[in-house]
C-alpha cells in the first residue's frame, strides 16, 4: 500500500510566462493524481501538494527539471491521503499576498534585499550570543496554538495587513535590534524580511525553512512551543510525543489546540475551541457582542 506524503515548497525566481507554468503544473499534477494548492506569479512558485509517495517524488523530480526550479526549497510531511479536497493551480500577482507586488525585488538567486538566512543551528548560535526578538510572520490565530518563546505576534488576520502593521510605529523600538522573522515554511518571511529592511529595520534575520525545518531539527526540545498550524486537512503538526499545548478553548477554557471558524458565515476569524464545545458553534467576540 502506497504511503501518502505532503510536499511543501517554494522558489523566488523571475518567470516570464506564469500562465504557461500554470498549465504545465496543472497537467503534471492531474496526471499523477495529486491534489493541493499551487500559486505562480512573475516572481516564482509556491505550493503544497499531496499524494502517494512515488507520485509526489515523480512530481518533484519533473518540476526540478525546469532550470529555474532546480534549487527550490522543499520540505516533506506525513500525509493521510485526504489532506486536500481538490487541486488548485492559479496565477496571482504575488505568490504570498502581502499586497505589495511592486515592492518585491527578485532575481535568479531569489529575493533581493531580504533578511540574513539562519538555519536552525545558526539560530541557536545567534540566540546564545545576542538578545534576539522573534517576529511572527504568520496570521495571529496561527500563533495562538504554537510560537517561539517570547515572540512578538503582530495582530494581523492575513498577510495583507503586515505593511500597515509595520508602518504603524508599534515596532519602531526594534529597528536597531536583531529581529528574527519566522513562518511555517519560510516563504512568508522571504517577503516580510525584505519589507522590514525597506522600512528601516537594521538587523533582520529569517529562519531558513521556517518552523517546519526547525521542528525537524529540534522537535519540541528547542525554542519552539506548541503545535504548528497548517492550512490543509491535517490542521496541525506536532514535532514529538510531548508537544506542549499552549491554548485554551474560547468557550470553556479547557486546554486544546483545535481551531475552527467563527459561526457567523460572513466572518473569517478562527477560534480555539475544544472538541466538546465544537457543536456549540461559538462566535468571535465581535459577532458575539452584536448578537
Amino acid at each position: 500500500m502506497a504511503t501518502p506524503k505532503i510536499l511543501l515548497y517554494y522558489v523566488f525566481t523571475p518567470l516570464p510566462d506564469p500562465d504557461a507554468i500554470r498549465l504545465w503544473q496543472r497537467d503534471l499534477c492531474e496526471s499523477l493524481g495529486l491534489t493541493g494548492r499551487i500559486v505562480i506569479s512573475k516572481d516564482g512558485l509556491n505550493g503544497t501538494v499531496g499524494g502517494d509517495l512515488p507520485d509526489v517524488k515523480r512530481y518533484l523530480r519533473t518540476t526540478r527539471e525546469y532550470p529555474a526550479f532546480r534549487d527550490m526549497d522543499v520540505k516533506w510531511g506525513e500525509g493521510r491521503g485526504s489532506d486536500f479536497p481538490k487541486l488548485s493551480v492559479k496565477v496571482r500577482d504575488e505568490i504570498v499576498s502581502f499586497g505589495a507586488p511592486g515592492e518585491l525585488r527578485v532575481d535568479k538567486h531569489g529575493v533581493v534585499g531580504g533578511g540574513t538566512r539562519l538555519d536552525p543551528d545558526a539560530l541557536h548560535e545567534l540566540v546564545a550570543r545576542r538578545d534576539v526578538t522573534f517576529f511572527d510572520g504568520r496570521n495571529e490565530f496561527e500563533a495562538r496554538i504554537g510560537r517561539f518563546k517570547g515572540a512578538v505576534v503582530p495582530d494581523v488576520q492575513n498577510t495583507r495587513e503586515f505593511v500597515a502593521e509595520l508602518e504603524s510605529g508599534r515596532y519602531d523600538h526594534l529597528k536597531d535590534k536583531p529581529v528574527v522573522t519566522y513562518c511555517t515554511g519560510g516563504v512568508r518571511c522571504e517577503v516580510l524580511s525584505s519589507l522590514m529592511v525597506d522600512r528601516g529595520f537594521q538587523e533582520v534575520y529569517q529562519l531558513d525553512g521556517g518552523i517546519v525545518r526547525y521542528g525537524e531539527r529540534f522537535g519540541d526540545d528547542g525554542l519552539w512551543e506548541g503545535p504548528l498550524y497548517v492550512f490543509d486537512g491535517r490542521e496541525e503538526v506536532r514535532f514529538s510525543d510531548h508537544t506542549a499545548i499552549l491554548s485554551t478553548c474560547a468557550v470553556c477554557g479547557e486546554t486544546t489546540s483545535h481551531l475552527q471558524n467563527c459561526a457567523d458565515p460572513s466572518c473569517r476569524q478562527r477560534l480555539v475551541v475544544c472538541d466538546a464545545c465544537t457543536p456549540r458553534n461559538p462566535l468571535c467576540e465581535e459577532h458575539a457582542s452584536a448578537a
